[in-house]
């Protein structure tokens, strides 16, 4: 079963309701032209993204976004359109917001779809990583889910709080706090002394310490931040 038949069930699955979405998806997506078109153009202006469209994206594209059977000529010709400016994309990604609005897991599964095909050639430039940031923020996926998904593609910094407290970028508060507590106890210096280990054991201890609570800290303050006014 291709990826968009996948999303297709769980569109259905999911119960999206006529009465909360004026423009419902009630085809499975290779059947759904809106559907097509907005996913064939949001990955081939990625592909321009960074100035040239390459064959392999295309190539990822396709094994990713498999076309249904006997549509696949028409895919590539909305392909070859699309990829020749980054022009509209907004329009797309808007579009398929829209359709799937009721489906938030739809919308991250094609933004995971389209990190692939930035990823495609090796590299994923600073304008591609802009392309992503703006059509997930279209997509109306918190800048936390964004953050998760760019860390599984490209990986996290080092010092990235999420990273000192081992949780993902949009795990709960409430899985935030049990992972800082946890950490800071098993690091706590007292618990070295308490051991007999020697002096400078519990300052490695202390200095652990103090980088979970930073991390906790700038977590809890970046999403105090970004909640709504």
């Amino acid at each position: 079963m291709s990826f968009l038949r996948n999303i297709a069930s769980l569109a259905v699955r999911g119960g999206v309701d006529d009465a909360d979405c004026a423009d419902c998806p009630t085809l499975l997506p290779g059947q759904d032209p809106a559907f097509s078109t907005a996913v064939t153009a949001l990955g081939a202006k990625l592909s321009k993204a960074d100035g040239r469209s390459q064959a392999i994206e295309f190539k990822t594209f396709s094994d990713f976004f498999q076309s249904e059977a006997g549509s696949e000529r028409g895919v590539e010709r909305l392909y070859d359109l699309a990829r020749q400016t980054t022009l509209g994309y907004e329009g797309y990604a808007k579009r398929l917001a829209k359709r799937y609005r009721r489906c938030p897991q739809i919308l991250e599964d094609v933004l995971d779809g389209l990190f692939h095909i930035a990823s495609a050639d090796g590299v994923v430039t600073a304008d591609e990583l802009d392309y992503l940031e703006q059509v997930g923020g279209l997509f109306g996926l918190s800048p936390l889910t964004f953050r998760r998904l760019k860390a599984t593609h490209l990986g996290a910094e080092a010092d990235d709080p999420y990273v000192v407290l081992g949780v993902a970028a949009d795990a709960s508060d409430d899985e935030v706090h049990a992972a800082w507590k946890r950490l800071l106890s098993d690091a706590h210096p007292d618990r070295a002394a308490a051991r007999g280990l020697p002096p400078e054991f519990i300052e490695v201890a202390e200095a652990k310490s103090a980088a979970i609570n930073a991390a906790y800290h700038s977590v809890m303050r970046e999403r105090k931040e970004l909640a709504p006014a």
